[in-house]
């Protein structure tokens, strides 16, 4: 492989629903580019992009796959992304290190679900994008639907480069309006026949291409003089300008393809190196201290992991791309997120399983290497001269989640092992050791996603596992005031045991303030602030406890005791076992012995007192509710709103988004358990959702009578 320079590196995400023939188009690529000699299909599972285990078992992408092709003196860098919605951390991580967003459709299916999740998360993060429409050879081809769709979803900026003259089982010509030529291909695809447009097609040829010069003139005021004095432009102007107006987001060219014939995709290749940003065009990175990053070959060496995976026959791989400086084997490097000295042993281009040794890697190129021994996805390394570090990627939100354990116990650690090293693979699945809920909780993107955790650990690392229904971590407070008061006292021949604690406790709500009186039974206990402590809970919420302590009743000394008895009992509800929160405390009296006080009797005073008066202040369980973003077609959305009470759901509001119906909901965790594989099956797959945790809310009564019961029959069977 010959030597770019940074201004012949295209770096590309190539991204779109699933189906869409994203992986065929990859392989086509490749083909076209003379990196393979023959085409695979994924239907054999013997394609370039899908090349792990488990991807060749479901037939479908699962980890973004890094490609690089050379085509017409330049350099591609292609990331295929997975299309499913279970693993869009794959396309999130792609569009984190690539310049442009190349999005599929098919001609039979049209702007999918897939297709808005994607151009949403491109266009978040500002990337140029071009429509590519493929499958135009599938007998219910519909481009001209297709073009309607796109159009409508994403307004006028989408501009028709290409379109097919005769799409369907026989397509094999497509009008291009910038070259102003038809491009016919012969059954086995490649190299296109260049013909003049047939003069039935040239009306419409023109009127497409005056639309592409309007919007090429919009690059700068020269371009746009000669448009108005020459009623046009040349190919070069309008190359020129389309290329200023793509790079700034002004355009979205449609593209045209049938990547299993192989027609098109040279096209294709060819309008990517003439109009997608190289990378010292692209705008430019910015460091965690808002250094921005240029991409200078000569400037100190820095690298950013963005992947990291365990692949057949070779181990652990790390991919990464070269911010600044250039990288050569056996360069040592600092990794300025461990604090840990690696040495760069190995360069590859990298073509999904297919490496290319190199010898070095400029600024904006991506490339692999090996035997890092304590490197992970999302660090960075540095030469010794450079002091940058990256902001890490960010995921979206997982939405679907289980308990996880192995089917043998033995095997817990094993396991513990397996689970980090897959999150390194995908940080998608998020692993947690809940202490609150005894379980190893695992999360993802939904049940499809975790089902591929499973079978890779089950086939691929020979460790079979049991999914559990998750707990969900409840929480309890109280809803009105209430008194206690408590004596520990305990005589066994020497020291004795004696303390006592009268305490008050209260709902805590921001900025209201402590009273002067409170009255219990007729009773007034009147309150003298000497101290506050405001104490947030790791789980959420606060524990707030005021020292009112008069006359010396109990010594100061004492007071860090009798809030560890506190604490002792706020991590564990006598309602549900679950840990309170948003409690006032107030210690207004006690009695000390001036011989057998000590801290062990204060700390079993406290939590006893507070035991008591938590159960007699209107105690009540609190759940976990989400803000629940759906994305779902007009025609099933009386489904989905009826799924949605069933689930104890609130609409919040809705309003129609670009072809879809974007409906926000707030719905209790507990409900959420099988709503990915509910929402899937309501909708034929066609609808989409996020959520992200809102607040802690009161549950019904009903529920939380059920939660009771359960709880105390647990205890009953632990006792």
């Amino acid at each position: 492989m010959k030597n770019y320079q940074t201004s012949e590196i295209k770096n590309l995400s190539l991204m779109g629903a699933s189906g869409s023939g994203k992986t065929t188009l990859a392989e086509a690529m490749l083909y076209e580019s003379g990196v393979i000699q023959r085409r695979g299909s994924v239907e054999q599972g013997n394609t370039v992009s899908d090349y792990f285990p488990v991807e060749k078992e479901y037939g479908y992408s699962v980890f973004p796959t890094v490609m690089n092709i050379e085509f017409a003196g330049k350099k591609l860098n292609m990331i295929d992304c997975p299309g499913s919605d279970d693993f869009a951390g794959g396309m999130v991580t792609s569009l984190n290190v690539t310049d442009t967003a190349v999005i599929v459709l098919s001609a039979n299916g049209g702007v999918e679900v897939g297709t808005q999740n994607h151009f949403r998360q491109a266009d978040k993060l500002k990337k140029p994008i071009i429509f590519l429409v493929n499958k135009l050879d599938h007998e219910n081809a519909n481009y001209e639907r297709t073009l309607e769709q796109l159009k409508e979803v994403f307004g006028n900026k989408v501009a028709v480069v290409q379109y097919p003259v005769n799409q369907g089982t026989g397509f094999n010509a497509v009008v291009d309006v910038l070259t102003m030529k038809m491009y016919q291909w012969k059954a086995e695809g490649g190299a296109p026949e260049i013909k003049e447009i047939p003069e039935a097609e040239k009306g419409k040829a023109e009127e497409l291409q005056n639309a592409l010069f309007e919007m090429a003139a919009e690059a700068d005021e020269e371009i746009m003089e000669k448009f108005f004095d020459q009623g046009g432009l040349t190919y070069d102007e309008t190359k020129n300008g389309l290329r200023r107006v793509f790079a700034e987001g002004g355009v979205y060219p449609v593209i045209c393809a049938s990547a299993a014939k192989d027609m098109g995709v040279r096209k294709l290749m060819e309008f990517l190196g003439d109009i997608a940003p190289s990378v010292a065009d692209a705008p430019v990175p910015v460091a965690e201290d808002g250094t921005e990053v240029k991409p200078d070959p000569k400037a100190p060496t820095s690298l950013f992991i963005f992947k990291t995976s365990v692949e057949p026959h070779i181990g652990e791989v790390n991919y990464f791309k070269v911010m600044q400086g250039t990288v050569h084997s056996g360069d040592d490097m600092q990794n300025m997120s461990r604090g840990s000295k690696e040495r760069i042993t190995q360069l590859y281009a990298v073509a999904g399983a297919i490496r290319n040794n190199l010898d070095e890697v400029i600024a904006g190129d991506i490339a692999a290497t090996v035997k890092l021994k304590d490197t992970r996805t999302g660090n960075t390394l540095n030469n010794k001269d450079c002091e940058l570090v990256y902001p890490q990627i960010k995921y979206p939100e997982p939405k679907y989640r289980r308990a996880i354990r192995p089917a043998t116990e033995s095997d817990a650690e094993k396991l513990s092992a397996l689970l980090t090293r897959m999150h390194e693979e995908d940080p998608t699945w998020v692993i947690e050791q809940s202490k609150e809920l005894k379980q190893t909780i695992v999360s993802g993107q939904g049940e499809f996603h975790l089902r591929t955790l499973k079978w890779r650990l089950e086939n691929n690392d020979k460790m079979p596992i049991v999914y559990d229904e998750p707990k969900i971590p409840y929480r309890e407070t109280i809803t009105k005031a209430a008194r206690a008061d408590y004596r520990h006292k305990k005589q066994s021949g020497g020291a004795g045991q004696f303390g006592e604690v009268h305490l008050i406790v209260e709902p805590y709500i921001e900025g209201e303030p402590v009273k002067e009186i409170y009255k219990f039974g007729g009773q007034e206990f009147k309150i003298s602030v000497k101290d506050t402590q405001e104490i947030p809970l790791e789980w959420g919420g606060k524990l707030v406890l005021i020292n009112s302590i008069v006359g010396g009743a109990i010594d100061a000394r004492f007071i860090p005791a009798i809030l560890k008895g506190i604490m002792d009992r706020i991590e564990q509800g006598p309602l549900t076992g679950s840990y309170a929160r948003d409690v006032r405390v107030i210690i207004y009296d006690g009695k000390m012995h001036p011989v057998d006080s000590n801290e062990i009797s204060f700390r079993l005073a406290g939590r006893n007192a507070f035991a008591e008066a938590f159960r007699n202040a209107g105690p009540k369980v609190l759940e976990p509710v989400y803000d629940v973003d759906i994305f779902v077609p007009s025609d099933k959305m009386g489904d989905v709103m009826s799924d949605l009470q069933g689930r104890r759901g609130m609409v919040m509001g809705m309003h129609s988004e670009k072809g879809f119906e974007h409906l926000k909901a707030q719905v209790p965790l507990k409900e959420m358990s099988t709503y990915s594989t509910a929402l899937s099956s309501l909708t034929g797959g066609r609808a989409s959702f996020t959520m992200r945790f809102n607040e802690y809310r009161l549950v019904p009564q009903d529920v939380q009578d059920k939660l009771i019961k359960e709880y105390t029959e647990s205890q009953k069977d632990e006792d």
